[in-house]
């Protein structure tokens, strides 16, 4: 008894010495930084606001908005307080600068590698985890390097008639003769799947199936505290990237097989890419970099893509006027369809045409 009495004290002096040290470590890395140098340096201007509770932040401010569904009201509030243009906050343990507006975002899309660079949280590195000690925002830059030419438009086509396979199977599955369809959890599959043949050629249905719980394990960790304990979601995520990581491991392996006796072609995917491709300096990606990358591109393509595809989604059954115009130029386009190898081209226009005038 007296241990179970004994017990909640002692996790608060563990939780409590938790927050001081990190607060203390946080100090002590900016005044190494140069932050405050000395008395005679000022320390650099910051925009205006608040940054909550040590740790936590304004986290759970912000979580609480978003689960309502509210999520504008948190940006709103800190305008109207703060400023209209840019206010500081911290969200999941890192202090953040939110800019808004058209001069907000014009001043990010014109000052990469100017003033602001890309930063990946400490949550990216334990669940996409890199050699030799790397972080995910020294390697992205090698990453995006080698991107371009695997996206260019006459590599692209060629996955059009791949692209539209899989979309038909997808309406057959999972639209057709249905009376009601939750549109976001079944866009998600649409694009897990499309990123799957994309990126690592896997068809088998059971397999992508397998994938589904793992990336909601890794998008959950992304968004979440950066704490690494038990059954918190960092930790679930960073489970679910070994398994993942487990389960690319054996395709590029066989695939380093299949290359090496012809009967696996270089242009296959994004794998097969990545592992003839070298950077910059002429060295080739370590085959754990390659795995930690493909998972992470899967992840990125997994959420941005389902989240733009449902708001279409949504916005053409909210706004009929759009989406008549829609429909007009997806008629137009239909009497001139052309044909790529045995698959006719086919746009996302179709889908949203096929959902809304199917079940309302």
């Amino acid at each position: 008894m007296e241990f179970l009495f004994s017990l909640p004290l002692l996790l608060c002096f563990i939780l409590l010495t938790y927050l001081s040290l990190h607060v203390f470590l946080k100090k002590k890395r900016s005044l190494l930084a140069g932050v405050t140098h000395s008395d005679d340096q000022k320390t650099p201007l910051l925009p205006p606001g608040r940054t909550g509770l040590p740790l936590i932040g304004e986290s759970l401010d912000y979580f609480s908005k978003l689960q309502n569904n509210v999520i504008e009201k948190f940006v709103t509030e800190r305008r109207n307080k703060y400023s209209n243009k840019v206010f500081k906050t911290s969200l999941l343990g890192q202090p953040m600068a939110i800019l808004c507006g058209p001069e907000g975002n014009k001043f990010l899309f014109s000052n990469e590698k100017k003033f602001v660079q890309v930063w990946f949280s400490s949550s990216y590195d334990k669940i996409f985890p890199k050699t030799e000690n790397a972080t995910n925002t020294q390697d992205y830059k090698r990453v995006r390097k080698m991107l371009p030419s695997f996206l260019k438009i006459d590599t692209l086509s060629k996955y059009v008639g791949m692209m539209d396979m899989v979309m038909k199977q997808h309406l057959h599955t999972h639209w057709r003769n249905r009376q009601e369809v939750v549109v976001a959890p079944t866009l998600s599959k649409f694009t897990l799947t499309l990123a799957c043949r994309f990126f690592l050629s896997i068809e088998d249905p059971k397999k992508v199936e397998e994938l589904t719980k793992p990336i909601k394990d890794v998008e959950a960790g992304l968004l979440s505290m950066p704490i690494n304990l038990p059954g918190t979601a960092l930790n679930r995520a960073i489970k679910a990237s070994k398994y993942m990581r487990n389960e690319v491991a054996a395709i590029l392996r066989q695939r380093k097989i299949d290359l090496s006796d012809k009967s696996a072609s270089s242009t296959q995917d994004l794998l097969s890419h990545m592992l003839l491709t070298t950077d910059e300096s002429g060295e080739f990606f370590s085959e754990s970099n390659i795995v930690s990358n493909l998972i992470g591109l899967i992840e990125g393509g997994y959420t941005t893509v389902t989240s733009a595809l449902t708001f279409i989604m949504k916005y053409l059954a909210e706004l009929p006027h759009v989406y008549d115009e829609v429909l007009r130029g997806k008629r137009a386009a239909l009497a001139s369809i052309y044909y790529v190898g045995n698959f006719p081209t086919m746009s996302f226009g179709t889908l949203c045409t096929y959902r809304i005038t199917q079940h309302g």
